[in-house]
């Protein structure tokens, strides 16, 4: 049933509370989600919510909050709707030009961090930063290391690049290009990456979230392995011996990855999985000094 805009107050009536705002809006939205986006437009912490419940809100906070609520209705996401979104222990601004950093991609950054000795120097590259959540998160966790990041989109590195100002992170850089393309020349301890995953056509690119977030950023190909075969491809060019390559990818996913691993010449090859236990991250080690297979495409795994 269609909902026609609220009335108009008489403009001697009393301003609404809090809690009657978040009440309001939790009959039209997740719960969780209107409670985040009136802390935002509050600029409140959560503790002042429970606290302050009966607090009166200006009228312009609170057109403000209807508007978020609407949005928020039609599909938008969250992280959009704030510009923020919380990854490890980084507050990071995310915009439409950039995907929004996920719980599974924590898990890419621990696995990276496992391999970085937090007392040695190391190079590193995060292929397609976006937002530079992996890129930041191993910069601020392991201050010797020498990161950098790369992604074919200028306003996401714009982004990344300002989350980086803002975190005061100076041991990362930031390049344009796609995947390893400005990186010509320079070798890596580590290359770690989220790229694109999702088959072209896949049903889930029409619905939530996704709906919203840039699709080059979620689709590769028909079997979504597309950009994840060239950077294996190309991967050996680029690493130091004996250095490491983590990938994200879908939860079915895993066998391809390291049967594209393999094919190349990598060793230590293994899959991790996520907090639900599907497989999410797979890496390999490069193998320096045997002969690496000729690179090319690799055949499309069925």
């Amino acid at each position: 049933m269609h909902r026609g805009p609220s009335p108009i107050p008489p403009a001697d009536a009393a301003p609404p509370r809090a809690d009657a705002l978040l009440r309001e809006a939790r009959r039209r939205i997740d719960p969780v989600d209107a409670e985040w986006l009136l802390l935002h437009v509050l600029a409140r912490p959560r503790a002042w919510l429970y606290a302050h419940g009966d607090a009166p809100v200006g009228a312009d906070v609170a057109a403000a909050y209807a508007a978020l609520v609407a949005r928020r209705e039609r599909g938008e996401p969250v992280a959009y709707l704030t510009g923020r979104r919380g990854f490890r222990h980084l507050d990071l601004q995310v915009t439409p030009d950039t995907l929004i950093p996920r719980e599974d991609t924590e898990r890419l950054v621990e696995l990276a961090l496992a391999r970085l000795d937090p007392q040695a120097p190391a190079r590193v590259a995060d292929l397609g930063t976006g937002s530079g959540a992996i890129a930041l998160a191993i910069a601020s966790e392991r201050p010797r290391a020498q990161v950098t990041a790369t992604d074919r989109s200028p306003a996401a590195l714009e982004v990344a690049a300002g989350n980086a100002r803002a975190l005061g992170l100076r041991n990362v850089a930031f390049v344009a290009g796609e995947w390893f393309a400005p990186l010509a020349g320079r070798r890596f301890d580590l290359v770690a990456s989220n790229p694109p995953y999702i088959a072209a056509g896949d049903p889930h690119l029409t619905h939530g979230d996704l709906r919203f977030e840039p699709a080059m950023a979620l689709a590769s190909g028909v079997d979504g392995l597309d950009d994840i075969r060239r950077i294996v491809a190309d991967a050996p060019g680029h690493l130091a011996e004996g250095g490491w390559l983590l990938l994200e990818h879908g939860h079915d996913q895993g066998a391809a990855v390291r049967a594209l691993l393999r094919a190349r010449g990598f060793d230590a090859v293994a899959t991790a999985h996520d907090l639900e236990g599907r497989e999410r991250v797979t890496m390999g080690r490069f193998a320096g000094g045997r002969r690496q297979p000729a690179a090319g495409p690799p055949a499309p795994t069925r």
